[in-house]
C-alpha cells in the first residue's frame, strides 16, 4: 500500500527517495513520526510513502526483525542538506549512532537513497546508497514506490530486485 500526499509548492525542488527502517520500540509509530517530521521541514515535502514491510536483520542477525518502508521526497535542501535533517529526525527519535554493532538494533534508520539523478561520492554521503542494489528491503518499498525507478549507475528498481530472486 502507498500513501499519497499534496505537494506543497517550491523552487526548485529535487526529488529524492529516503528509506526507513526501525527495530526497536513501536516500529510502525516510529517510522510514522518520521515521516511526520520530514514532511514537517518547511523545505521538504513527503510526496509518497510506501506501508512499512517487516523484515528479517542483514549483517547482524541477533536481533528483532525491522519494518522497513520508503519515501519519496521533494526537498529544496542539498543533499548533504538533506541528509543532516536525516540525521536530526533520526536524533530527535531516540537514535544513538556509534553504539552496539554495526548494523545492529536501532530504534530509527533512515538512508539517503537517491537524489535526484545524482552520484556522490563524498566523506560520509554516498548517492546511490552504497548497498542499495543488495538489499530486498530497500528495493522492495522503493519498487512499491516506482518499479520503473532508475538508479544511477545500476538501472531499474524492478530489475535490481529482479536480480535477487
Amino acid at each position: 500500500m502507498v500513501t499519497e500526499r499534496p505537494f506543497k509548492p517550491r523552487k526548485e525542488s529535487t526529488i529524492a527517495y529516503i528509506g526507513l527502517g526501525a527495530n526497536l520500540g513501536v516500529r510502525e509509530t516510529t517510522i510514522a513520526q518520521a515521516l511526520r517530521r520530514l514532511d514537517e521541514d518547511e523545505r521538504t515535502t513527503v510526496l509518497r510513502s510506501t506501508a512499512p514491510i517487516e523484515t528479517e536483520p542483514v549483517g547482524y542477525e541477533d536481533q528483532p526483525p525491522f519494518l522497513n518502508a520508503a519515501a519519496k521526497v521533494a526537498t529544496t535542501r542539498s543533499s548533504r542538506e538533506l541528509l543532516e535533517l536525516l540525521l536530526e529526525v533520526e536524533r530527535e527519535l531516540g537514535r544513538v549512532r556509534g553504539e552496539g554493532p554495526r548494523y545492529g538494533p536501532r530504534t530509527i534508520d533512515l538512508d539517503l537513497l537517491l537524489y535526484g539523478d545524482d552520484t556522490i561520492r563524498e566523506p560520509g554521503l554516498e548517492v546511490p546508497h552504497a548497498r542499495l542494489h543488495e538489499r530486498r528491503f530497500v528495493l522492495e518499498p522503493l519498487a512499491d514506490l516506482d518499479p520503473g525507478l532508475e538508479v544511477p549507475g545500476r538501472g531499474r528498481v524492478s530489475a535490481l530486485l529482479a536480480e535477487l530472486e
